[in-house]
């Protein structure tokens, strides 16, 4: 097994679930099987009770393990399924010894960092790097570990230490530790500082950590002058600085460092025996969507109605599903964010301005989407989108939260019950709409929700999202909830013409609505964002983009295919196939403008 140890330092979010990605999609391409585990310094067990605000979205695994968001971006750019255990924190950890040390496992000794907890590091490590991440159950050749955090960190220090025994543990030629730092360029100067890297570099080498590769981040490219002084004063050759300025997608990033001889360093530091590829080949798909996604002319404008709006990483695998969706129809994505309780009446009175300008906001969009959360803000503002997207005819996905509002909603102003409400928002309220699930909320906050993947089978009905999903039977996604549509509202709701499409196993459970007569209008208890891919958007994104450009039905007409001549997602293996007609129209674009990409040259 080989190791790669991604660090951190200056600043926290500098990259380091990018870069670490981007690691692992050169390896993969080379044939290498790859797996990734993130590092959590924090004392949390898991990331399932954060706020949004404090970490951004909390990720679901296949296994119900609720993780950090970066898991997100090994599984979407590798196109692997990890495990609760790829998610290591310190809570997880002290949890483990100090288990151990209850039963007696260690024979009555002091139990201490150095070296109990270091070995439970290492351990866990060792562990899960070798548990298979694909479907084929191969077993992997390279681990890619995220440490989290910024070097210096208290918090980290045990960590640290960890890999310091641990590179000789598994001997150096199996190890290799890439460090991720920034390189600012002051307004007030012009220039780009090496200072803090030096800085961050030298703290690490004290702590016991070698630098094999030195990734910099800047907001502009940095010249081989300033590669030279890193190299000169961070004690590495120049062509182990790898420089990574700000590009116009995070697709980018993986051609950028290939072009700088990242596969060359890892093949000679970790002796993988790779055949080197030929250059015009390698990762050419890659390369031809990079320049794809650059090239999108035409916009497709979104409204996404939550209530953690102040941070984007709240709605990360949202964003990135709308993403696969846009590209995969060829139009660029203009995502606008609208704090829900903008939306709601007593916000004209309070703040005339931002009420007429969320208002504003929503009647611009093509199509709406209302995704998961908790609590009782923004609820009367999300029931206001989903009222306004029925009326209208406005395309609709609700996600989790957003099926239970748009129940709500109906329930309301269609079946005239005005006092309907969830649970979970007024515990005795006359008709309860939405209802918590017992079993799943005992009274303690942490895992103690429906998460995980799930089975939701279809009904008879010839649905739309039935059909966007290949009309199987029946499908699996994964969830996070603790309230569930009450069945005793189910018969008259789809009398009056909310069709729920997809039950769970002992269809006792709602998992799809579907709107009769409306152009898209659909609400899942699932969280499909969680399985979206670059090359294999989610269905119900998917019907929503196509929807909201005016293509749905040709979609579905043609048996979804997006022209005539697409071949099928099984007659392709699964890999990307782009729609000729838009493809043809990429390069002739690309023709006028004078622009050359790989993909039209080869």
């Amino acid at each position: 097994m080989k190791y790669i140890l991604v660090t951190g330092g200056v600043i926290s979010g500098v990259g380091k679930g990018v870069i670490a990605s981007s690691f692992g999609t050169i390896l993969k391409h080379c044939g290498i099987h790859v797996t990734s585990i993130k590092i959590d310094p924090y004392i949390n067990i898991d990331a399932g009770t954060f706020s949004p605000y404090e970490h951004g979205e909390v990720y679901v695994l296949d296994d119900g393990g609720e993780v950090d968001l970066d898991l997100g971006n090994y599984e979407r750019f590798l196109d692997i399924t990890l495990h609760r255990d790829n998610n290591i924190t310190t809570g997880k950890i002290y949890q483990s010894v100090i288990s151990k040390e209850r039963q007696g496992d260690y024979l009555g000794k002091t139990v201490q960092v150095v070296p109990h907890i270091t070995n439970a590091i290492q351990e866990w490590v060792e562990r899960v790097a070798n548990q298979s991440v694909t479907e084929d159950g191969a077993q992997p050749d390279v681990c890619i570990i995220e440490l989290g955090g910024t070097i210096g960190d208290i918090e980290g220090m045990p960590f640290v230490e960890a890999f310091r025994q641990f590179q000789f543990r598994v001997k150096k030629e199996n190890f290799c530790c890439a460090h991720v730092s920034l390189v600012p360029q002051p307004r007030s100067t012009g220039e780009p500082k090496t200072k803090p890297t030096q800085s961050s570099v030298r703290e690490l080498r004290g702590l016991g950590l070698s630098p094999d590769l030195i990734v910099c981040r800047s907001e502009k490219p940095i010249g081989d002058v300033v590669k030279e002084k890193i190299s000169n004063f961070c004690h590495v050759a120049p062509d182990q600085v790898i420089t990574i300025h700000d590009l116009s997608s995070i697709y980018r990033v993986p051609l950028l460092m290939e072009s700088q001889g990242v596969i060359e360093f890892l093949n000679d530091r970790l002796q993988l025996h790779i055949t080197m590829p030929r250059p015009r080949c390698f990762m050419r798909k890659w390369r031809d969507l990079a320049d794809r996604i650059d090239h999108l002319r035409k916009d497709v404008n979104i409204a996404l109605v939550g209530k953690y709006t102040k941070l984007e990483d709240s709605y990360t695998s949202v964003t990135k599903a709308l993403q696969h969706a846009c590209i995969q129809v060829g139009h660029k994505l203009n995502l606008t964010y609208i704090e829900a309780d903008n939306l709601e009446a007593t916000k004209k009175t309070s703040d005339p301005v931002l009420y007429h300008e969320a208002w504003q906001k929503l009647c611009k969009s093509d199509g709406v989407i209302v995704p998961g959360g908790f609590g009782k803000r923004g609820m009367l503002g999300k029931m206001e989108a989903c009222k306004w997207c029925r009326i209208h005819n406005k395309p609709f996905l609700g996600i989790c939260l957003g099926l239970q509002v748009a129940a709500i909603e109906f329930a309301r102003n269609v079946l005239n019950l005005e006092t309907a409400n969830s649970t979970e928002i007024e515990p005795n309220t006359d008709h309860p709409v939405v209802i918590d699930m017992p079993e799943h909320n005992p009274g303690q906050m942490g895992g103690t929700m429906r998460v995980g993947k799930r089975r939701t089978r279809f009904t008879e009905h010839n649905s739309i999202i039935k059909q966007l999903y290949g009309n199987k039977e029946s499908i699996e996604e994964r969830h996070r909830h603790r309230y569930e549509i009450n069945p005793k509202y189910i018969a008259d709701l789809e009398e009056a013409g909310m069709h729920f499409v997809g039950h769970d196993d002992d269809n006792l459970r709602m998992e799809v609505a579907e709107l009769e007569g409306h152009i898209y209008y659909v609400a899942t208890q699932f969280h499909p964002e969680y399985l979206s891919r670059l090359l294999k958007p989610s269905p119900p994104f998917l019907g929503l983009i196509l929807a909201s450009i005016g293509k749905l039905k040709s979609y579905l007409a043609r048996g979804c295919r997006l022209s005539p001549n697409q071949v099928s997602d099984t007659e392709s293996d699964n890999e990307y196939v782009a729609d000729p007609l838009v493809k043809q129209q990429f390069i002739s674009d690309a023709s006028r403008s004078g622009s050359t990409t790989s993909g039209t040259n080869d």
